[in-house]
């Protein structure tokens, strides 16, 4: 072999050798690059951060909402008998309230905040008193057709509200349905969502209730921590109380709820 043939050999083997390895590095450039646009895209999960005083206490409802520097007591315009709602709640309400008094409609709160000693005089008037006929199996899902057990409500959050009626049947004609429809166009807007809608779509749980409305900004944060350190051994202390892990409640009515809260991401 000539010494021009061999130099031309040795010259397309170094060409070959360093093609491959330009390659090679930008191949891997690139996979690093593309690394670092997943990771940005799609960060890993990370553990959530709640507030200081969210605790299970506080989402059982075993604290005393009258002392606690976060509530305020509603004004009588507003609310006919003494009531409590979280701060951020009753500004928010306050400000959909007078939208819609500017638009002919009369927004006034009839039930607001419930610890756990209130909600469980409501149970035991209906276990003992209203539904006392019934055996003790079905007398507990009778009660929460409308009514929840202890340690389950919503109303425990200082979140929950309902608004100027109890009876689905004063939403469906006149007044009343003219305020439902103004609700269901406008409270979103200021983070108010009907809780217990129509179960024909398949929602567990309670029977509809056009009157509960939730600020879902904070509540959805609270369902979130209770799903997390709340189970059927913490709800107890009340005649029935048993009967939560057979129902499943923590499944069927604390998250049996409207999907859009469900879906919801403060």
């Amino acid at each position: 072999m000539g010494i021009h043939k061999l130099f031309i050999r040795l010259f397309v083997f170094i060409l070959i050798v360093s093609t491959v390895n330009c390659k090679s590095k930008t191949s891997t450039k690139n996979n690093e690059q593309q690394a670092t646009i997943l990771n940005h895209v799609v960060p890993k999960d990370s553990t959530p951060t709640y507030p200081k005083y969210l605790t299970k206490s506080y989402v059982l409802g075993q604290f005393d909402y009258t002392k606690h520097q976060d509530f305020v007591k509603i004004p009588k315009e507003f609310s006919s008998e003494t009531r409590y709602l979280r701060r951020e709640v009753f500004d928010m309400f306050h400000k959909m309230a007078t939208k819609a008094q500017k638009e002919g409609i009369i927004l006034k709160i009839v039930s607001a905040t419930r610890n756990f000693s209130h909600q469980k005089r409501i149970w035991d008037y209906k276990w003992n008193d209203k539904y006392k006929s019934f055996p003790r199996n079905e007398r507990a899902l009778k009660i929460l057709e409308y009514s929840s057990m202890p340690g389950t409500s919503r109303h425990h959050w200082g979140t929950d509200l309902d608004i100027n009626d109890l009876e689905d049947e004063y939403f469906l004609k006149g007044k009343g349905k003219k305020e439902y429809a103004w609700l269901c166009k406008n409270a979103n807007s200021f983070g108010f969502y009907q809780v217990y809608t129509s179960k024909k779509q398949g929602r567990t749980g309670y029977n509809e209730e056009k009157w509960h409305w939730s600020y879902v900004p904070l509540s959805s944060i609270y369902l979130k921590f209770y799903n997390q350190n709340v189970t059927h051994q913490d709800i107890k202390g009340f005649q029935g109380s048993h009967f939560a892990k057979d129902i499943d409640m923590i499944t069927n009515y604390v998250n049996g709820i409207n999907t859009k809260i469900l879906a919801y991401k403060p």
